[in-house]
């Protein structure tokens, strides 16, 4: 079942990927950075996101856009749109 890239909501992000090892999936790490609300420093938090992917040339350290999805697996929410 591939769930379609272009219709439906969901949230798209971009993130960094940083393992390859599973058949047509990516783990994406996705940081956001924000300002702490007392102390005004800037704090960056990091998530990471098992991403179904399907486009062949995706590597470690690649920079990819990635889109929610239906549920895929027990981990799986997300589909690689494009790489960057």
């Amino acid at each position: 079942m591939t769930p379609s890239t272009n219709t439906g909501k969901g949230r798209i992000m971009t993130g960094k990927v940083i393992s390859t090892k599973m058949t047509k999936t990516v783990i994406v790490q996705v940081v956001r950075t924000y300002a702490h609300k007392l102390y005004k420093k800037t704090v960056r938090k990091s998530h990471r996101f098992a991403a179904h992917n399907t486009l062949p040339d995706i590597k470690v350290g690649d920079t990819v856009k990635m889109k929610e999805t239906i549920p895929m697996s027990k981990r799986k929410h997300f589909i690689v749109i494009e790489k960057l």
